[in-house]
């Protein structure tokens, strides 16, 4: 009369490395070390000329995105300025139209603008 059972097993139990004991320093909060192997990170030359090609091209391309960036913020600024510059002008021509008549103010507008021509 042979009493052997079999007791099936579940395979839904995580894979446990087996205790390999205690760490020969004690620190057993560290993971074990492994074997150093210097050549394991090295690639061929061609990948890494590879690598530094599509790094080139990426920095360009972010290059040239902040420099469109860049253009469109002065121009905005340059757009601000001018309706400034505009706004101000016009402004002054009022006043000195309260004092003169319009006639002559229009005449120096178009002397002023003349000048402005030849000066820039």
């Amino acid at each position: 009369m042979s009493n052997t059972t079999t007791v099936p097993t579940t395979t839904t139990e995580k894979a446990i490395p087996p205790p390999s004991g205690m760490r020969k320093n004690g620190k057993n909060w560290h993971d074990t070390k492994k074997a150093f192997r210097p050549t394991a990170g090295l690639t061929s030359f061609a990948k890494r000329q590879e690598l530094r090609k599509q790094q080139e091209a990426v920095k360009e391309r972010e290059r040239e995105m902040k420099e469109e960036k860049e253009a469109e913020r002065q121009a905005h600024i340059q757009r601000i300025k001018d309706r400034r510059a505009a706004k101000e002008e016009k402004a002054r021509f009022e006043k000195m139209a309260e004092k003169m008549h319009k006639k002559r103010v229009e005449r120096l507008k178009r002397r002023e603008k003349r000048n402005k021509l030849l000066s820039s």
